[in-house]
C-alpha cells in the first residue's frame, strides 16, 4: 500500500488549537476572543471553547479584568522541558554565557525553523542600555545576518561572518557565524545583537567578530563537526 500524504492524517481541531497557541505566543501582552477569531478564520464560539480547553490545563490564562488571553504556566514549562532536552542548546549555553561575559554583549543562539530563523535563547548584557529582548521573535532568513548565514551554510563555512545594521530594528545592529553539525549542515547561527553605537566597524571587525568565530567554532566543535581542524576550505 502506498505511503500516505502526511497531510491525510491531520486532524482539524488539533490543527486549530495549534494555531491558536502559536498565536498567543506571538502577542507579548494578551488578546480578545475577537481578535483571535478575525486571525484564524475562526468562529468565536470555537475560539472561546478552545480557550477554555487549554485554560482547564493551565496553558492559557485569562487576564483578570481585560478580557484579554495569554500563555498560561503549563505552555511555558513544556516549553522549558523541551529546551533542557535540547541537544545543541545545551552544547551551546556555556560558550554563550562565557561570550557575554567577555564581550558583554548580548548572544543569540537562532535556529532554522523552514524559511523563518528563530531567537532560541539569549546570553544578556548586563548594560542598561539594551535592546529588548529577540527570544520567540521570527524573522525570514533572508533578512537578517543570522538567517543569512544559515542560507549560505554547507561543510566548510567555519569562517564565514555576516554582519547587518538595521535589519531587525533601527539603530540595531547584529553579528552571526554559522553553527556547523558534523555532516557539515548549518540549522543555527551564533550572533551578537546590540545597539549599533557600542558596535562599530572597527569594534566589530577588530574585537567581536574574531571571539564570535571562535565560539561558534567551540560550539560547531561540541555538535561533532572537525572541519576546524582539518584544513577544510574557507568561504
Amino acid at each position: 500500500m502506498a505511503e500516505r500524504d502526511k497531510d491525510s492524517y491531520s486532524i482539524q481541531a488539533v490543527d486549530n488549537a495549534m494555531d491558536l497557541l502559536e498565536v498567543l505566543c506571538e502577542e507579548d501582552e494578551g488578546v480578545r476572543i475577537s481578535y483571535l477569531s478575525e486571525k484564524l478564520g475562526m468562529n468565536k464560539t470555537s475560539v472561546f471553547r478552545l480557550l477554555a480547553t487549554f485554560e482547564n490545563r493551565g496553558y492559557v490564562e485569562k487576564i483578570k479584568g481585560s478580557g484579554k488571553y495569554s500563555l498560561g504556566i503549563s505552555a511555558y514549562e513544556m516549553g522549558q522541558k523541551f529546551l533542557s532536552k535540547m541537544n545543541i542548546l545545551r552544547k551551546a549555553r556555556p560558550v554563550m554565557e562565557k561570550l557575554a561575559r567577555e564581550i558583554n554583549e548580548a548572544i543569540y543562539l537562532v535556529i532554522r525553523r523552514d524559511d523563518q530563523g528563530l531567537f532560541l535563547d539569549v546570553a544578556d548584557t548586563t548594560h542598561q542600555v539594551k535592546i529588548i529582548s529577540l527570544v520567540g521573535k521570527k524573522y525570514p532568513l533572508k533578512s537578517f545576518s543570522a538567517g543569512q548565514v544559515i542560507l549560505a551554510g554547507t561543510g566548510g563555512t567555519e569562517t564565514l561572518h555576516l554582519s547587518d545594521q538595521g535589519n531587525l530594528g533601527e539603530g540595531i545592529t547584529s553579528l552571526s557565524v554559522p553553527l556547523i553539525i558534523r555532516s557539515g549542515d548549518v540549522p543555527a547561527a551564533l550572533c551578537i545583537v546590540g545597539p549599533s553605537y557600542r558596535m562599530p566597524r572597527d569594534a566589530a571587525e577588530e574585537r567581536l567578530i574574531p571571539r564570535l568565530k571562535e565560539a561558534g567554532d567551540v560550539i560547531s566543535s561540541k555538535l561533532g563537526y572537525v572541519g576546524h581542524y582539518l584544513g577544510t576550505a574557507a568561504v
